[in-house]
């Protein structure tokens, strides 16, 4: 998931931008409410994880503005203010969670996956994009750069599945799974045969490079992925 941490408790951000990239999530954090806000508003995430008191700017006016200009994306409240009626007060303005601080990492995660699956399916979507990537999921075409690229069935099922989990490490196991259909590891390099098919057909005479390996762990698809040195 691509997700935007507005926390001004550093302490608090760099723990969440860790353990999430750990997880394999792609991470932006502002310290400010303003500046969440602007960042929110140009961007385009999954779930925003909104700290409730900020400098410059509320977070419950954040999620307010958002939802005056039809911004649906999920929001994860966080505070240290946990009676019901601070929550009630969260949720009315608009947020789809609240989480008390402290909290346990791994409620945070369940949490965030339970909104994301929302999102997903509260939003009928007909069109994916990365950078100068698309496909139009009713037509089953993909295009970079306004080309057409002949895809075969597979391997737009392929590139469905990682763009739809831009910027996350895609494992060889979920690949399995969910393009495959297999619950088991069949033992063959045919997750590798196709990645360098799709990279032959999507990346090979196109900028930026779109399709990484992550040695270890799996593949990501990221316009702007850095790999550790």
């Amino acid at each position: 998931m691509k997700l935007l941490i507005i926390e001004d408790d550093l302490t608090v951000a760099q723990s969440l931008v860790k353990g999430l990239q750990q997880q394999g999530h792609s991470i932006e954090h502002s310290p400010d409410g303003k500046e969440g806000l602007e960042r929110a508003q140009k961007g385009h995430y999954d779930v925003l994880i909104v700290d409730r008191m900020l400098p410059s700017m509320d977070g419950l006016d954040i999620v307010r503005k958002l939802r005056q200009e039809q911004d649906e994306t999920p929001v994860l409240l966080l505070s240290a203010l946990g009676e019901v009626d601070q929550r009630v007060e969260g949720l009315t303005a608009g947020g789809d969670d609240y989480l008390t601080k402290p909290f346990a990492f791994p409620e945070l995660l369940a949490r965030l996956d339970a909104l994301s699956r929302r999102k997903i399916e509260t939003r009928e979507v007909t069109e994916l994009q990365v950078a100068n990537l698309r496909i139009d999921l009713v037509k089953r075409q993909a295009y970079r750069e306004q080309k057409k690229i002949h895809l075969q069935q597979r391997e737009m099922r392929l590139l469905e599945y990682l763009m739809r989990h831009e910027g996350q490490i895609v494992t060889r196991n979920m690949l399995l799974e969910n393009v495959w259909d297999y619950n088991f590891d069949p033992q063959t390099n045919v997750i590798d045969v196709h990645i360098s098919r799709l990279r032959q057909k999507i990346d090979r005479d196109y900028e930026p490079k779109l399709i990484h390996t992550v040695r270890g762990a799996g593949y990501v698809l990221s316009a702007d992925f850095v790999a550790d040195s």
